[in-house]
């Protein structure tokens, strides 16, 4: 098949393009709103985007979020990178909550300080990485007042778990990251395997 997305139908009972992108790492984004007000919202439209100086992205959608308005206003944020035995509270975090509201409380959760920035890490999370607002590049649709927008932050404070780093690497396969794909559908990586490209030049 082949469709033009925006132009021609893709006569699909949903839409694929989502489920073409897999999978998609999911960037539980803690900030604070000018006021002090707790946000906790699931991406997954979310990666890292530079290893030196390290970067990371989140893609906001403007109507509906308030993670990237609140970065904007603050210059700040924090990325829990989320782990499979936490899928309930990642979705509780999804809900459409008031501006006011806070996550944490609604899906009970526990705040814990960052080191460098002022929003909150979560309870029981491997690993956090403390931002830096770098850029924010507003993305076609969303609204005059929040667009569509890409966050792109500088990690500027990493916290990694003692219990998941096995030979002095982190081995994903003791927490199992959660990932997005398309549609409905989730998935963890529980397995890896190794392969040095130098041995396919």
């Amino acid at each position: 098949m082949f469709y033009e997305p925006g132009t021609t139908p893709h006569n699909l009972p949903h839409d694929p393009f989502k489920a073409c992108v897999v999978p998609r790492p999911i960037g539980w984004i803690s900030t604070l709103s000018p006021e002090g007000n707790a946000n906790l919202a699931p991406y997954s439209f979310f990666n890292a985007i530079c290893g030196n100086p390290p970067m990371v992205m989140f893609g906001a959608s403007g109507a509906s979020r308030d993670s990237a308005a609140n970065a904007r206003a603050t210059g700040e944020f924090v990325v829990a990178v989320t782990p499979k035995s936490m899928l309930r509270e990642i979705n509780l975090c999804s809900a459409p909550l008031g501006a006011e509201e806070d996550e944490f409380v609604h899906a009970g959760l526990e705040k814990m300080p960052a080191s460098v920035v002022k929003p909150h890490l979560v309870k029981g999370v491997p690993i956090h990485m403390e931002c830096k607002v770098f850029q924010i590049v507003d993305l076609p649709g969303g609204t005059t007042e929040r667009p569509n927008s890409m966050v792109i932050g500088t990690v500027v404070g990493l916290h990694i778990d003692d219990n998941i780093i096995v030979d002095g690497m982190v081995d994903i396969t003791k927490f199992e990251p959660l990932t997005r794909l398309g549609y409905q559908e989730y998935a963890t990586i529980s397995e890896t395997f190794t392969v040095r490209r130098e041995d396919f030049w």
